[in-house]
């Protein structure tokens, strides 16, 4: 009995102290990988942060683009009719906006959710506007009902989307 005793004494303080060392160096490994991912987060935000400023920037650019008085005056040309001029107002709004498509990933999705309800209300409108005239007639009957129309209208969804976007980048940068 003595020498189990004697061997009992040996091995329980080695369990002991094994069992320190192993909550010691788990500890250690815990705080170790809480400080890589902490680290890696910081990196992300390196790269993520100049892209979702950058997303911000390109669709308020969009915004811009695609309001009534830019989108006509970079797309109307002379001797145009109606239709002609309908067809390149949309044409050009929806190609802005694919070429903007990514830019989702980095907004919130209320500000893109706004990008795509101004976008939409746009169309709406020019096509509206088409509707009420002759297909034949000048473009430029077409441009006055569009100006009229955004004159008339209480709420701006560009604008709103625009001071949306604004905000965002205010209250996150």
């Amino acid at each position: 009995m003595e020498p189990l005793w004697d061997l009992l004494k040996i091995i329980i303080p080695a369990a002991i102290v094994l069992y320190a060392m192993y909550l010691a160096i788990q500890t250690m490994l815990q705080k170790s990988n809480e400080r890589n991912l902490i680290n890696l987060k910081g990196k992300n935000k390196e790269i993520i942060l100049p892209l979702r400023l950058q997303a911000y920037e390109r669709m308020c650019l969009y915004l811009e683009r695609i309001s009534p008085e830019q989108l006509i005056r970079r797309v109307q040309q002379k001797d145009q009719n109606v239709a002609e001029l309908q067809f390149l107002l949309l044409n050009e709004i929806r190609e802005e906006f694919n070429h903007n498509l990514a830019q989702q990933v980095y907004i919130s999705n209320d500000a893109w959710s706004s990008v795509k309800t101004a976008k939409e209300e746009l169309i709406m409108s020019i096509n509206q506007a088409a509707k009420e005239l002759n297909p034949e007639d000048k473009a430029l009957s077409l441009v006055k009902r569009i100006y009229e129309q955004a004159l008339s209208k209480t709420n701006d969804s560009i604008a709103y989307s625009l001071a949306l976007l604004k905000e965002e980048i205010q209250r996150e940068f």
